[in-house]
């Protein structure tokens, strides 16, 4: 999950798309060695793509380590793609992936259609979080 993507943004809405990996990263999914920390995600052409996703190299790989930042693409309907480029066309709307599991054996990616926060938001928020947690409170 990204954590640092919940902090960052405020989530819109997500949608669910399966992405494209070589054998050796499918392992390194499963295993859990994904860090989505500064993952970003384009439409290019009509197609979904995921910038910057560290999939770390599989250890039992013999020959073949694929850079583990490479520019990966994503897989979901045209009509879905093209209404994320439209959306991400207005101000200050981006994707960013958000989740990463194993679905009925396929990895999948769950994309959110964001909107960056500002510094006093994220304070605010937090604010709230430890408020609800009951820590902000006086107790004299």
């Amino acid at each position: 999950m990204n954590r640092r993507a919940r902090h960052e943004y405020e989530i819109l809405s997500s949608y669910e798309a399966g992405i494209a990996l070589l054998g050796p990263e499918v392992k390194s999914v499963l295993q859990g060695q994904v860090n989505m920390t500064g993952a970003w995600c384009s439409v290019e052409k009509g197609e979904l793509f995921v910038h910057d996703l560290d999939i770390a190299p599989y250890k039992q790989a013999t020959s073949f380590v694929p850079d583990r930042r490479r520019t990966r693409k994503l897989l979901m309907h045209k009509k879905e793609i093209e209404l994320l480029r439209r959306r991400t066309e207005e101000r200050g709307l981006t994707l960013v992936p958000t989740k990463i599991y194993y679905k009925n054996g396929r990895i999948k990616v769950e994309v959110s259609l964001v909107r960056g926060r500002k510094k006093y938001d994220k304070r605010e928020r937090i604010k709230e979080r430890d408020i609800r947690r009951g820590r902000g409170e006086d107790f004299e």
